[in-house]
């Protein structure tokens, strides 16, 4: 498998001083480079394809420490359709992202609050994050994946209704993302830590806290009775290159953004590369299986990071979260005004997000069936 990476060196100085002053760069990489030409093609690898990835104490590729994918923010996972079957962003495409990813960087740390955006500090020429098939796009679900679509999978983030727990999304109720819904970058939260012993690797993801041990051995996987929400994943080495198989998924998880959206199948299968190319780039490419939901496999790749004095805290997400009862609560009121609208004899009020900060009500939107009202 072969990937594109764009050669062009844009000469676009638009690095965060906030950024410059903490982050040295990679060999040959100066600081006022960092946002000014494509990052992959600064790696070290890409660089000195005879460049060796640190080692372990016994002998392994190294990948310790804390990652972020923050800097795959702005890249969107299915290729706009302009850019046809091109991996990698043309100069100017190259220079408009750069401009964009700069100003957002600006607006989180001199305009924004401190909850709602983080960005990375290098700017990536990738034209997607899907690579395969080659337009760069999810393959559209086959009818039995598409059959299997509800309000449940947009959650709180959908118009309803909300009448039990099993109406909104494992993220909503901070059980999990599942594996891909807590690596593809968000507007926060893209952070985690990597730590290795003999014999395993394990992955811990900042957003709702779930932790990947993953064995690197030749044990048989589970029975496949056993379905866990992160999968079970057997781990082996390629060369420098750390293969990760994983099956035994439940059918509740989805591939999306945050774990959102319609659910795969339990026939679900992942394979996970991970590859040092760079003291502070993992190259991770990732090939998704799921022939009840998916009439093809689909390849995603990312380039996962380092950022200046990053950590990664507790995420105590069912402590604070009132999401669940909030909604939970705002149904009844709801279903209170419907029923105050018919005995007063008015229009019945219409189901939506009422134009929200998440958007306008969809087209078709469930509207409550007043028969069922109590």
């Amino acid at each position: 498998m072969k990937f594109k990476a764009l050669s062009t060196a844009v000469s676009l100085a638009l690095t965060s001083s906030v950024a410059m002053a903490q982050f040295g760069g990679g060999p040959g990489i100066e600081p006022s480079d960092i946002r000014s030409v494509p990052a992959e093609t600064m790696a070290a690898a890409a660089q000195n394809p005879a460049w060796e990835a640190p080692r372990t104490s016994w002998g392994d590729p190294s990948f310790e420490g804390v990652w972020s994918t923050d800097d795959m923010r702005g890249i969107s996972l299915n290729r706009p359709r302009q850019f046809g079957d091109r991996q990698s962003l043309t100069a100017e495409e190259f220079r408009q992202r750069a401009s964009q990813a700069e100003a957002g960087m600006n607006r989180a740390v001199n305009t924004e609050t401190f909850l709602r955006n983080e960005w990375g500090i290098r700017t990536f020429g990738y034209s997607s994050l899907v690579i395969e098939p080659a337009d760069g796009r999810v393959p559209e679900m086959t009818d039995a994946g598409k059959a299997r679509a509800g309000a449940r999978d947009r959650g709180t983030f959908g118009p309803g209704p909300f009448n039990s727990f099993d109406d909104f999304t494992l993220y909503d109720r901070c059980i999990t993302r599942g594996v891909l819904g807590s690596t593809l970058p968000v507007i926060y939260g893209n952070g985690m830590r990597i730590a290795q012993s003999p014999g395993y690797f394990s992955i811990s993801y900042e957003m709702i806290h779930d932790t990947r041990v993953i064995p690197i051995d030749s044990r048989p996987p589970l029975d496949s009775n056993i379905e866990q929400w992160m999968g079970a994943g057997r781990g082996r080495w390629e060369g420098n290159t750390l293969v990760v198989e994983s099956a035994n998924y439940t059918n509740k998880t989805s591939v999306g953004v945050n774990g959102n959206g319609v659910r795969h199948s339990n026939r679900f299968q992942l394979t996970e590369r991970f590859t040092r190319v760079d003291p502070q780039m993992i190259e991770y490419v990732a090939v998704v299986n799921d022939p009840i939901t998916y009439p093809e496999p689909f390849t995603i790749r990312m380039m996962i990071t380092q950022q200046p004095d990053y950590q990664t805290y507790e995420y105590s997400c069912h402590e604070g979260n009132g999401a669940v009862g909030h909604s939970l609560s705002g149904e009844r009121a709801f279903e209170q005004q419907v029923r105050d609208a018919i005995a007063a004899g008015l229009p019945v009020p219409t189901r939506g997000n009422g134009g929200s900060i998440y958007g306008a009500p969809e087209e078709g939107a469930e509207i409550i069936n007043i028969n069922q009202a109590d």
